[in-house]
């Protein structure tokens, strides 16, 4: 009997070493997307336990190889920012793991984007521009070349994409116009702008018009490569779900807007905490960061004190999770739109 003891908490406590190794990322994942199964048309959470863990994540991209995935993860009130990265090589991805270049505590690094071939990436800081000295009040674009398959030093491109305020998220056409948030204090107030690339530089930042920027307050704005829509967290409008929706514009080959079109119950809630989208390189499926209850505490009609502790470790929390889903909305979002 003793024995039979011995050996059942033998085996309790291998499927418990088991269970934690799996957790922590002990397991190999293979395939395209970190191997997890593909979304519908209905939102689910993207990578539970490895992507989406408890902490806030956001601002997913993915390299145009699908090889590498990038996101933010941030700690406590915005008090550490860092952007997380994951490989594939050998059709086995890597752990999570802070890029290289990017792990001086004192500084925050949020919002990467990467170009249409792959070869330029950007992302947002507060470094001071020797990557050295304190940390700026306002936060930069700053950008990383590849070099021999590896990211090579970060550099600020400076004016006129950078000013004396904030410049925020972002987002690449496969021609090289970078299209971002620009900031203003005074008032309080954000607007989506472009730069296009010409001659190897980018030109003065054009506000774009009102079917993009409705309100004062847009911004983490994704557009489309092919510059065919851009996806634009926009608060204060009286169709929104909650403080700030997913709308969509849609940009014709005059270069028109039309929009901007609220994107639906799928993505936004009443939560308000919608603050960047993005379109996998294959164009199949939509990432997106929301709030929104996790189904395995929803289920709960009691919650517990170690329900809560594990509540720390588990998506749904309260933090931003990254979802994903079927990136046909926005095809039945211009057909309900522009077609009818």
């Amino acid at each position: 009997m003793k024995r039979s003891l011995i050996l059942i908490l033998s085996v309790i406590s291998v499927l418990a070493f088991i269970s934690c190794t799996e957790k922590q990322g002990g397991t190999k994942l293979s395939g395209d997307y970190l191997g997890q199964k593909p979304p519908g048309i209905k939102p689910e959470i993207f990578a539970p336990g490895i992507v989406s863990t408890g902490l806030f994540e956001s601002n997913l991209i993915i390299s145009p190889d699908g090889n590498e995935i990038y996101y933010t993860s941030i700690l406590g009130q915005f008090d550490k920012a860092h952007i997380v990265v994951i490989r594939r090589e050998n059709n086995v991805w890597s752990e999570p793991a802070i890029m290289k270049h990017l792990t001086d505590k004192k500084y925050k690094y949020i919002e990467p984007a990467i170009s249409a071939d792959g070869n330029r990436f950007f992302f947002v800081s507060n470094m001071a521009e020797d990557m050295k000295g304190p940390a700026k009040a306002d936060f930069d674009i700053w950008i990383m070349d590849r070099e021999n398959g590896e990211w090579g030093k970060p550099w600020n491109p400076g004016e006129p994409v950078n000013s004396e305020n904030g410049e925020y998220f972002p987002s690449v056409t496969k021609d090289g116009t970078l299209y971002f948030t620009q900031e203003f204090h005074n008032p309080m107030r954000n607007h989506i702008a472009r730069s296009r690339f010409i001659d190897g530089k980018y030109s003065a930042p054009e506000k774009l018009p009102e079917e993009v920027n409705s309100t004062q307050t847009q911004f983490n704005a994704f557009v489309d490569p092919e510059e065919t829509f851009i996806i634009v967290p926009t608060a204060g409008r009286k169709d929104s779900y909650g403080a700030t929706d997913y709308y969509i514009s849609f940009r014709d080959k005059d270069d028109k807007w039309s929009g901007p079109f609220n994107m639906g119950e799928y993505l936004n809630t009443a939560g308000g905490r919608e603050y960047s989208g993005y379109l996998s390189p294959d164009r199949k499926y939509l990432f997106f960061m929301t709030t929104r209850p996790y189904a395995k505490f929803e289920q709960k009609e009691q919650m517990t004190y170690p329900d809560m502790l594990k509540s720390v470790s588990e998506p749904g929390n309260g933090n931003p999770d990254i979802y994903w889903m079927s990136a046909s909305i926005i095809d039945t979002l211009r057909a309900q739109y522009l077609e009818n």
